[in-house]
């Protein structure tokens, strides 16, 4: 007969081999200390974030006399050719810094985040993010055209690495570390801790696991607190609730087109700063000069068109309300198209996150300006069509509906315009996605040589070298090569792509790796160990991807 006693030792011992093993995973990937460090990690995010605003407005008080994001409402109390003051000083300021401090000569952002979890050995430096935050906090306090966000994520992932380094944590753990950052970046910059989690996924790590979504909560959630307690729980554009209903289901058509319309500018504008990023490459005109430049070029368009200026909320505001008119809007498309890739192209910093969501407001406000005038009984208000606008044009750069949808109902605190939002996000970014082929930030990465959209095969056979698998050469043997003879070798920095290749010519099983300064060999390359290096770099991924 079975006794109580019994019967729970053995629940006891099943319950024990069934969760051992869990246990035993979670403790190996460290995710003890990857919560303990996400918290940090959020606070860190939190402060930075505020500390970054803060440090915008001080630069801007010194030109404009106040640090309110009121810009445009300042600006008209003062002389005319006063927005040439701020951009010109501060693109002087900052090449000055570039001069001394950052012989890079470029502001780091997303895509310096997104290389930094790729490969470790990419220069993310605590130093190099203080001195790109503080080019950044110049150049947008002074007017430049550019967004906050890439530089408080670069920023938050430089103290990302810092800390997991500290940590000592494996590999995916790092990783997941490093998408902390960024989503407490997110989360305090903009006061939308979902669409930083969902941000930390979608564009930092490129997939969803359950092991990175806990500590990217946490992250996130503790950055949302210590900003709210900073800022305030308002969102960053408020909006009357009535103003973005949907009239009818007869819009939907117009929805779609609004879609198209946005992956146009969309595309025009990733065009342009890769456009721009290549004739500044070409100019021969030295680094730390191109500021001054696209200073004096940015105030030059700002005589005509102040709203270009800085992150440009308040004309995103005024867009959101309906209060520009349709002419301004389409003219205020290609400005702020112009003076953003001036800006970033001069390698003054500044992200592409707020012009996105500036030149979706003017274009859904244009476009909602003329549906309201040919079909005034159906169309919604213009605030509704520029609100859309925002999240199409932005999720088509870079390359993220997900949170970047969530984030648009973040900061506007309305949910009624769902189905308009998606529709328009996910026609415009497959438009963009069809004549690009890849996100803002992935095009800047190609330039690197980093072509993460071809799939975890191509990143392994790039990033894996010789010198991670080749055998060394045991002390006494004769490590004599002749180069001359027409052999087939490998040197130790090749990348695994190209040693298969070389095995699939030679029909080798193993080439010498030669060391070319002396000519000498330092060890074998075996075939069936490069194919094991790379078929466990893609296990690796699969199961980082899968946990």
């Amino acid at each position: 007969m079975t006794t109580p006693v019994k019967t729970a030792k053995q629940i006891y011992s099943v319950t024990q081999r069934w969760v051992r093993p869990h246990l035993a995973s979670f403790f190996a990937l460290q995710q003890p200390r990857l919560w303990l460090l996400a918290i940090l990690l959020g606070a860190i995010g939190g402060a930075l974030g505020i500390a970054f605003r803060l440090a915008i407005g001080f630069v801007q008080s010194l030109w404009l006399g106040t640090a309110s994001e009121q810009v445009l409402t300042t600006l008209s109390t003062l002389p005319w050719w006063w927005p040439m003051i701020g951009p010109v000083g501060g693109g002087i300021v900052v090449g000055i810094i570039l001069y001394f401090w950052r012989p890079l000569g470029r502001a780091g952002g997303v895509a310096d985040v997104i290389e930094a979890r790729v490969r470790e050995s990419s220069a993310l430096t605590f130093r190099g993010a203080t001195v790109a935050t503080l080019v950044t906090a110049i150049t947008l306090g002074s007017g430049g055209s550019g967004g906050r966000e890439g530089p408080i994520v670069y920023y938050a992932a430089a103290a990302s690495k810092l800390g997991f380094r500290i940590f000592r944590l494996p590999a995916a753990a790092r990783r997941i570390a490093l998408a902390c950052g960024v989503a407490a970046a997110i989360s305090s910059s903009f006061n939308a801790p979902i669409a930083g989690v969902l941000f930390a996924h979608e564009v930092i790590l490129g997939h969803f696991a359950m092991s990175a979504f806990v500590p990217l909560v946490i992250a996130s959630v503790v950055a949302a607190i210590i900003s709210r307690l900073w800022f305030g729980e308002a969102p960053a554009f408020v909006i009357d609730p009535d103003a973005i209903t949907i009239s009818s289901y007869l819009e939907i058509p117009a929805f779609a087109l609004l879609g198209l319309v946005c992956a146009t500018v969309a595309i025009l504008f990733q065009t342009a700063l890769i456009g721009g990023d290549w004739l500044s490459k070409r100019s021969g005109t030295p680094v730390w000069v191109r500021p001054a430049i696209g200073g004096l070029l940015v105030g030059l368009i700002a005589l005509a068109f102040p709203p270009v200026l800085g992150v440009g909320y308040e004309a995103t505001d005024m867009a959101l309300a309906g209060s520009l008119d349709l002419w301004l809007m389409l003219a205020l498309i290609v400005a702020k198209t112009v003076a953003t890739t001036i800006t970033l192209s001069s390698r003054a910093g500044g992200g592409v996150f707020s012009p996105c969501l500036y030149l979706g407001a003017m274009t859904g406000g244009a476009f909602g300006i003329i549906a309201t005038s040919v079909f005034p009984d159906v169309a919604s208000s213009v605030g509704l069509y520029a609100l859309i606008g925002m999240g199409a044009v932005a999720a088509a750069v870079l390359g993220a509906p997900i949170s970047t949808a969530v984030m648009i109902f973040e900061l506007t605190g309305g949910f009624a315009f769902s189905i308009a939002l998606l529709l328009a996000v996910a026609i415009a970014t497959g438009l963009t996605q069809a004549v690009m082929g890849r996100s803002y930030f992935h095009w800047q990465l190609y330039t690197r040589g980093i072509m993460l959209e071809e799939g975890p095969h191509k990143h392994a056979a790039q990033f894996i070298r010789v010198r991670d698998f080749l055998r060394p050469l045991p002390e006494d043997q004769d490590n004599t090569f002749d180069i001359a003879s027409g052999a087939p070798w490998l040197r130790p920095t090749e990348t695994l792509e190209s040693a298969l290749k070389a095995f699939d010519a030679s029909e080798a099983s193993r080439l010498p790796v030669i060391e070319t300064k002396s000519n000498t060999i330092i060890g074998h390359a075996h075939h069936v160990d490069a194919l094991s290096s790379f078929n466990k770099a893609l296990v690796a991924h699969s199961r980082e991807e899968h946990s």
